[in-house]
């Protein structure tokens, strides 16, 4: 990875794609784009469409941060333990599945949820799912 990505972007559900896709080209590790795809789609599930947040990938060799950052820091998110028939609700347990930590950082007038993500030992460039899926 050649330096850090940072992408200022409102919530909307176009800029889901857009991340992803800066993600892949800037990292290639799958994992880092499902994990991106989660934390745009929670803050506009739970913000609101148009929210300003702010998009980083940072870190080094085998160890991998995204965060995203939003200007709303009591709306804390929450892992909920949906029932088989629910629709939403299984965004934070993928991340919990996904991440080797994850947590959320509470600022004055913003939160940053985060998640540190670690590429399989061979350092491919598709990360942890690809251990799970062999692709």
């Amino acid at each position: 990875m050649n330096g850090d990505l940072t992408l200022h972007l409102l919530a909307t559900p176009g800029a889901v794609p857009l991340a992803r896709h800066a993600v892949r080209e800037h990292l290639g590790c799958h994992t880092a784009e499902l994990c991106v795809s989660e934390l745009l789609t929670n803050a506009l599930t739970h913000l609101g469409e148009g929210t300003p947040v702010t998009l980083r990938v940072t870190g080094r060799a085998a160890r991998t941060r995204v965060e995203l950052t939003d200007p709303e820091p009591h709306a804390r998110p929450v892992r909920r333990h949906p029932a088989d028939g629910d629709e939403s609700g299984r965004g934070l347990a993928l991340l919990d599945a996904l991440a080797v930590q994850w947590g959320v950082i509470q600022g004055p007038g913003s939160k940053t949820v985060w998640c540190e993500l670690e590429l399989d030992p061979g350092h491919s460039r598709h990360g942890r799912v690809a251990l799970i899926t062999g692709g």
